[in-house]
């Protein structure tokens, strides 16, 4: 039965880099994830084949682009073009976690500019839609020809630090290349902003944390970013926080990369809670006593399900 979309029935696979985010969407959309078979030759070449016809389905392909990488893109790139010669109806890439979204400009000469890179594989491969949460940089869509939502775990986050209710607290940002989302967070929460102000210093290729502009003296401090991968630049706002006369830390972020040695570093840091997503999978063995995990899989299956309905996706944020 086709719906206003004009596709046949949801289908849902789930790539090997978001198993459990895969089978919480299904759950959500009481959609069984479909079975396929998926080989790796002893030369590392993988081959994949559909266990069951998807001729003329809404098929949503769901596969976070973290660690290994470049398997992950690779697998993703294959199902595709698979889940296009068995003629499938519409396909949605759905990637929570985009890799090389930092690489999104010519910042300096003879580099490339990776995120467009990636964009243009995807669309190569065959999908007509594509779905993610918290580009690195809004401009990314833009590398796109194909339609795609562009969602957002702000809301997720912030409601539940609503729910805690924090009194004389302010939201700050761990550098000023995220003031504007940490506004957004700062103005839904109705509390001030403060921002770590980072600077190189000598011939330091890498900026340090060196003032707070704002005042977090004797208050709660809600420090917001996109992602964590080694932890440096989070770690280094706790401590001149810290220093600032912080009272009790809040740590939320959307993608939990967490290398061994953040996780590491995060532990021995004076942070109350960690609030993190889980658009990447997050090991048992990083799971800090002080990190809470949110999922993200209602709001994907939800947008998921206004695709294939041909409904607004906006009005779920009142957009």
């Amino acid at each position: 039965m086709t719906t206003r979309s004009g596709y046949d029935d949801i289908k849902l696979f789930a790539g090997t880099g978001s198993p459990g985010l895969a089978r919480e969407i299904g759950e959500y959309l009481q959609v069984p994830l479909e079975n396929y078979d998926l080989v790796q030759f002893p030369n590392e070449n993988l081959f994949i084949k559909l266990l069951s016809s998807i001729r003329g389905q809404d098929v949503y392909l769901i596969q976070s682009l973290g660690p290994p990488v470049h398997r992950n893109i690779m697998e993703m790139l294959i199902m595709i073009d698979c889940l296009k010669r068995d003629s499938a109806g519409r396909i949605t890439a759905v990637f929570p976690y985009m890799a090389y979204a930092r690489s999104d400009k010519k910042d300096q000469p003879r580099v490339p500019i990776t995120a467009r890179l990636m964009a243009d594989m995807i669309e190569v491969a065959g999908a007509d839609r594509y779905m993610t949460i918290d580009l690195h940089a809004g401009q990314i869509q833009g590398f796109f020809s194909i339609p795609g939502d562009v969602l957002t775990a702000f809301h997720i986050l912030s409601d539940y630090f609503l729910d805690k209710d924090l009194k004389d607290a302010v939201v700050a940002t761990a550098d000023l290349g995220f003031a504007k989302k940490g506004r957004n967070f700062a103005a839904k929460l109705d509390l001030p902003l403060a921002f770590v102000e980072k600077r190189r210093s000598g011939d330091k290729v890498r900026a340090r944390a060196t003032t707070v502009i704002g005042d977090v003296s004797d208050k709660d401090v809600i420090l917001v970013d996109d992602e964590v991968l080694t932890g440096g630049s989070v770690c280094e706002a706790v401590d001149i926080l810290k220093e600032n006369g912080a009272r009790d830390i809040y740590l939320s972020f959307t993608h939990a990369l967490l290398l061994a040695s953040a996780v590491d570093e995060l532990a021995e840091k004076p942070i109350k809670e960690i609030v993190t997503t889980n658009t990447l999978p997050i090991p048992d063995a990083k799971v800090l006593p002080n990190m809470t995990v949110l999922s993200v899989a209602p709001l994907l299956g939800e947008v998921i399900l206004r695709a294939h309905e041909g409904r607004s996706v906006g009005e779920l944020f009142n957009e």
